[in-house]
């Protein structure tokens, strides 16, 4: 009888790998060593971007047909903090009290690692091979601009051949216990500039200036009168917050010239990125009435809406996780971003993975016993899937 793949040992040596962000730090090669010496074949390369840091990823795949699932994922984290104030290393994947601490526990080498553990379980009850095609696409910069990561990896797969029928992200999409939420869709991202021009002066002689500051006190709040839609059959009401204001003015006397105000809206699947920009652009222009100079500069933006509508897929992961938790999962679009906005737009994909309490804190850790539960959950959808 086959032993096991234990996924708390997988996820230790992945927690003992210092990958962050951009740094590859062993962890995959560590995992180009378990997956080879399961038959996948593995490759691994380096993508490069202009003014953005080199990214090294890994893309493995075992059988040829299909049907064909993905697991994806990231192995960098975010940096540790204050090493001191840790209770164990961040980087020593200690065990204490029934529960692993390391930096990237939760988020995600401990989600990546209970998806290898059950992928070596299948393969080893179905004599080495799957009854269709399991590829694991793991990248290096989820924690930071998304750039040279996944993105660039499924384009590579693409030009390659490689198509997916679905994918299961291991992002910790729980919010208090294992089995509670899967993540069926994501809102997306747009950050902006409101700048409004004056005419600078002294505040005694008012006729003589033009004070922004009135300007764009007037287009901030006709920018948040009014709602940017009523919310969609699976997202809540898109939403504008403007986070800073800034005239840049130390003297009390002096009417400046210019006004500044940053913005971030996370939209619903009413919107694309041009759509949301066109609809702020002519809500501004109707509050300023050809009375405030005013223009918008938008930051770069790879953070579009992901949705995988409800249907068969959704409900054998649903169903899976139902039976190992005991719990029936909400199906949430609630959260900021993640490379599932990429994968969407090459098959459905969900998210399920921990409980994600911890991640990004100091102590960041997981039970060992969600981790045998997160590895049990993904055996039984492999099983479904694949029946």
């Amino acid at each position: 009888m086959t032993t096991p793949a234990d996924p708390i040992e997988i996820a230790r040596d992945l927690l003992r790998c210092p990958s962050v962000t951009p740094a590859e730090g062993g962890a995959l090669a560590f995992l180009e060593k378990v997956l080879t010496a399961a038959g996948f074949t593995v490759h691994r390369m380096t993508f490069h971007e202009p003014g953005a840091e080199d990214v090294e990823n890994l893309y493995a795949r075992i059988g040829t047909e299909g049907p064909h699932l993905m697991f994806a994922g990231h192995t960098d984290v975010v940096p540790p903090g204050d090493e001191a104030a840790w209770t164990h290393p961040p980087f020593a994947g200690a065990v204490d009290n029934g529960l692993l601490y390391g930096r990237g526990a939760v988020d995600m080498k401990g989600g990546i690692a209970c998806a290898v553990a059950a992928t070596l379980d299948h393969l080893a009850a179905n004599g080495g091979k799957p009854k269709g095609s399991i590829s694991f696409l793991i990248t290096g910069d989820e924690e930071s601009i998304a750039v040279n990561g996944t993105p660039k990896l499924l384009a590579w797969a693409a030009e390659r051949g490689e198509k997916f029928d679905h994918c299961i992200l291991g992002e910790p999409s729980n919010q208090d216990a294992m089995g509670d939420t899967i993540k069926i869709g994501r809102r997306g991202s747009l950050n902006g500039h409101l700048i409004v021009t004056g005419t600078s002066g002294h505040v005694a002689y008012p006729h003589r200036a033009d004070n922004p500051v009135r300007g764009i006190a007037t287009l901030i709040a006709a920018l948040q009168s009014e709602p940017l839609d009523d919310g969609s059959d699976t997202f809540q009401p898109s939403n504008l917050e403007f986070t800073t204001i800034d005239v840049g003015n130390k003297t009390v006397n002096l009417i400046p010239s210019e006004a500044r105000a940053r913005f971030n809206i996370r939209f619903n699947d009413r919107h694309t990125l041009e759509s949301l920009k066109a609809l702020i652009e002519q809500r501004a222009a109707k509050a300023a009435g050809g009375k405030i100079r005013h223009a918008f500069k938008w930051e770069p933006s790879n953070a579009g809406v992901f949705v995988t509508k409800p249907g068969p897929f959704t409900d054998l992961v649903s169903t899976a996780v139902a039976q190992v938790t005991g719990r029936t999962p909400e199906l949430s679009t609630t959260g900021g971003t993640s490379d599932a906005r990429f994968i969407t737009h090459f098959c459905p994909v969900v998210e399920f993975g921990l409980v994600g309490q911890t991640m990004h804190a100091i102590d960041e850790r997981v039970p060992v016993a969600d981790l045998t539960m997160l590895t049990m959950i993904y055996s039984n959808i492999l099983d479904r899937y694949f029946a």
